[in-house]
């Protein structure tokens, strides 16, 4: 098997990918990849190939000019550049890359951490047809539901039955004639009108009008059969279809709606966000971005930092800026709440706010201003990111206080990340909460 189909094989095998993509997350240099295409590295496999063995250099005669120690064997092999003590596998190996688009890094993620995110619509994108399954007064021939008119007709035909030769046993009543029959009937809620009444009256002979002498006589004598049985023994002769029956079938219109999306992402860039902290919140915010870029048709993102004060600044900023100055957190989220008032209203835009950081905050800023800052502002998700390598100093109380406050909250979490090995994780704390919002 040659190198090519090898490294086909590996972009195939959809486990052991997601496997890498995992660690590239943890550990990868994601500043080889763009906004809108994931470079993921997956191994070379070492091909075979010869090699001289060691032990058949030096020895006697054939050295490399320098005197052989006292009490070393002839032969043994010299040390070789490399050959120092040291951790095995420390030098990195060989590296392709697999390219992948936000929505197939969104699906591979998805699989990888067994998430099922369906993001919801805002505004409506297109009208596409459906199923024929709505009805108008008019249209084509083609499109009469012949099924829905029978239907009608037959409710009509058996609303409008009644036993005529019951009716007519009536009109044999000596005395009784066409008002006094008509009365009897819709006494008896037979659905029969004077008219038919008037002409069966007429069409009998003289000599049977005096069959009977009384109604009672007559019903005590002929029995009545009701619609049921007559249509079992004499079937239906015909069904009455009218013009404003027809109806014609149409197809749903069906609004598609866009999937808008907004990400803020705010991050602190105080003073005490060193490297460490500012590379975590980096290797967390970077793959959110990836994510939802490919969950969503439409993804914008407002980068905010902040220290003491917020200000917006672009992508390439926000991911590239170094630290200063204090800490006031809710001067993230004025500035945050400003511009998604201003420019993605919540009725027509998906909304997150991701925001990260060591914890360390001004005092009562958390509680006082920012717990109801994020009240304010309605949201898919709100979700703080606490970055501590060497775990929670003592002033580093943000995110407790943050979790503290939204316990019963279902669209806020916090994640807790002190090395890139709780990177994964973090982020699947993070989509999962919003996958049980939805």
């Amino acid at each position: 098997m040659g190198l090519q189909d090898d490294l086909e094989r590996y972009r195939e095998v959809g486990e052991e990918r997601r496997e890498d993509l995992a660690e590239f997350i943890q550990y990868g240099d994601l500043g080889g990849s763009r906004p809108d295409s994931v470079r993921i590295p997956i191994k070379i496999v070492d091909l075979p190939g010869f090699e001289y063995d060691q032990r058949d250099q030096g020895g006697v005669g054939q050295g490399d000019g320098d005197t052989p120690e006292p009490g070393q064997p002839v032969g043994e092999p010299q040390p070789q550049p490399g050959d120092e003590d040291g951790d095995p596998g420390e030098e990195g190996g060989e590296h392709e890359y697999y390219e992948m688009d936000p929505e197939e890094f969104a699906q591979e993620l998805d699989e990888r951490l067994g998430l099922d995110l369906e993001p919801k619509g805002k505004q409506v994108a297109e009208e596409v047809e459906g199923d024929y399954t709505d009805i108008t007064n008019t249209g084509p021939d083609s499109t009469l539901d012949f099924e829905r008119l029978f239907k009608t007709g037959l409710k009509r035909k058996l609303a409008m039955d009644f036993d005529e030769e019951y009716v007519r046993e009536a009109l044999r009543v000596d005395g009784m004639g066409p008002q006094a029959v008509f009365e009897w009937a819709r006494a008896k809620h037979l659905p029969v009108s004077r008219a038919w009444i008037d002409d069966a009256y007429a069409s009998l002979p003289a000599a049977e009008r005096t069959r009977w002498t009384s109604i009672e006589e007559m019903e005590a004598n002929v029995e009545q059969t009701d619609t049921a049985t007559r249509i079992r023994r004499e079937g239906i002769d015909h069904v009455p279809f009218r013009r404003e029956d027809e109806r014609y079938r149409y197809p749903e219109i069906i609004e598609e709606y866009e999937k808008n999306v907004v990400v803020v992402n705010i991050r602190d860039v105080s003073g005490s966000m060193r490297e460490g902290k500012r590379e975590l919140v980096e290797r967390t915010f970077t793959p959110l971005d990836w994510y939802l870029t490919g969950k969503y048709d439409h993804a914008e993102f407002v980068y905010i930092a902040h220290d003491a004060d917020a200000w917006r600044v672009d992508r390439d900023d926000f991911f590239g800026i170094r630290s200063g100055g204090g800490t006031k957190i809710s001067s993230a989220y004025e500035l945050a709440k400003e511009v998604l008032e201003e420019e993605y209203p919540w009725s027509d835009w998906n909304r997150y706010v991701f925001a990260a950081g060591d914890s360390e905050n001004s005092s009562n800023d958390t509680e006082e201003r920012v717990v109801p800052l994020m009240e304010e502002i309605p949201a898919n998700l709100h979700a703080y990111v606490e970055t501590q390598p060497s775990g929670n100093a003592i002033n580093a109380t943000h995110a407790e206080e943050i979790e503290r406050s939204f316990a019963d909250a279902g669209d806020v979490v916090v994640a807790y990340v002190s090395s890139p090995d709780d990177v994964v994780d973090a982020i699947y704390r993070v989509l999962s909460t919003e996958d049980d919002d939805e």
